[in-house]
């Protein structure tokens, strides 16, 4: 099982007496369980360890368990799991978790590319478990400070405080729920990441409507599942747009996720790269299945058939005003073009809208680089995920998500943590690998090779 470290024991000045690790990683989603996984391998493989922990702020491993509604599916394919494209003979890949759950030729008879969310949630915990990295879950890494010779990591779990030491830093803070402006959250009021948690929280049982605001793929997801669940219920689907936009995952599109293009995007000038992300931005952002968009046209039109309107989905609008009610929230919808509006008492405004990635400024303090441009030789990442710090560091620290404007579409996303992760950790290694013996009698005792 994934060990939880206990808090290290202090000195008089209340320092941790941790050893300093050769990498901390901060978050444990995904992203650095990919991480994990890339150095058990490379330790498995290399007589110089790698020594790494990890902190979390949530209790346990979970891959927004809130959004894990039944029936729905991955956007991308199970071969883009956390090892398969670094390491095809990898024990973590998502065909080995079929093999030893013993459902390998059941998958085979699925004939998909795309197995359900929740069996991706559950090879996820699978590989977490399998991988038995050091992992302080509950634990929230509150900043990171230049020691010198390593960087320590204050954190804090359950208010108390302790340290971590470590060479380098690997950020996976994973993304933020990301609610309009004005909006405050509430038991009536919040963002979908927690959807089905919140649902069952709800002050009341008896629901009749709810409004839907997002036009993506968990929008989406969201409005079928709610009128699905609650049959006696209206849904309410608004959105900027006329209709919802299918996603384009068509073979040459999807070749913007693949690893070469990561060197494509990188090596670009800044006006290609944002050319890039505009005629690629269907293939993420606010895009929808398209089987999906049509099972919902064709609920709503057969309840326009029927004269028994359920679903509404109010194209080329916006909320305009949602206010807390005693027993509900008072909602007004506006359609732009014709300033035409409505007022809807509902039972829940769920906000599908998006996410803003990890507050960096916060955890590295002065180390933060104000830069963000990513403007050619002032390009705040390097090619191989390291972030350039606002003063020089012996160690160094890496990001997993947030590189977008460096490194493309698959900065946050699933599709490249493989890759990725490798990338980080030959980095990592190479730094911290002893420089070979050139000379007759030379002896190294150098412990770091920096670059």
């Amino acid at each position: 099982m994934t060990s939880q470290l206990e808090d290290a024991p202090k000195t008089h000045d209340g320092s941790s007496c941790n050893p300093t690790l050769d990498v901390v990683g901060i978050g444990y989603g995904p992203s650095n369980l990919g991480l994990a996984i890339a150095l058990h391998e490379h330790n498995s493989t290399h007589a110089a360890e790698i020594t790494a922990a990890f902190v979390e702020s949530k209790p346990r491993f979970g891959w927004h368990p809130g959004m894990l509604i039944p029936g729905t599916t991955m956007q991308i394919s199970f071969l883009k799991d956390l090892a398969l494209q670094r390491n095809a003979t990898s024990e973590f890949t998502f065909l080995n978790y079929l093999h030893e759950m013993g459902r390998l030729h059941h998958f085979v008879n699925y004939q998909t590319f795309f197995p359900t969310r929740i069996e991706f949630h559950k090879y996820l915990e699978w590989a977490e478990n399998k991988v038995d990295a050091d992992v302080r879950y509950g634990t929230v890494a509150t900043r990171v400070h230049d020691q010198g010779d390593h960087f320590r990591i204050d954190t804090d779990h359950d208010g108390h405080l302790s340290t971590l030491k470590a060479r380098n830093i690997v950020l996976a803070g994973g993304l933020t729920a990301k609610l309009p402006q004005g909006v405050h959250p509430s038991s009536r009021q919040f963002h979908n990441h927690n959807l089905l948690f919140d649902l069952e929280k709800l002050p009341s049982t008896d629901h009749n409507r709810f409004v839907v605001v997002g036009a993506g793929q968990s929008a989406a997801e969201v409005a079928s599942y709610l009128h699905k669940t609650y049959p006696r219920a209206e849904v309410h689907a608004v959105f900027g747009k006329y209709g919802y936009s299918p996603s384009d995952d068509s073979p040459y599109a999807n070749r913007i996720f693949d690893p070469g293009a990561v060197d494509d995007y990188y090596n670009s000038p800044v006006e290609l790269r944002k050319k890039l992300l505009d005629y690629h931005r269907g293939t993420n952002y606010s895009a929808v299945d398209l089987p999906l968009i049509e099972e919902l046209y064709s609920i709503e039109y057969a309840e326009r058939v029927d004269n028994s309107r359920r679903l509404f989905v109010h194209g080329a609008s916006g909320v305009l005003t949602a206010d807390d009610t005693n027993d509900g929230v008072r909602v007004t919808i506006e359609h732009r073009p014709t300033g035409q509006k409505q007022e809807f008492d509902v039972d829940a405004v769920v906000y599908a809208t998006g996410f803003t990635p990890m507050d960096l400024p916060s955890i590295l303090g002065p180390l933060h680089n104000d830069n963000s441009s990513g403007d050619g030789d002032d390009a705040r990442v390097g090619r191989d995920y390291q972030l350039y710090t606002a003063t020089q560091t012996v160690g160094k620290v890496y990001l997993q998500g947030g590189t977008e404007d460096t490194h493309g579409l698959t900065s946050s996303l699933l599709s490249n943590i493989a890759i990725r992760s490798g990338e980080i950790v030959d980095s990592i290694a190479r730094r911290i690998t002893p420089p070979p013996t050139t000379e007759p009698g030379f002896s190294s005792r150098a412990h770091f090779q920096l670059s």
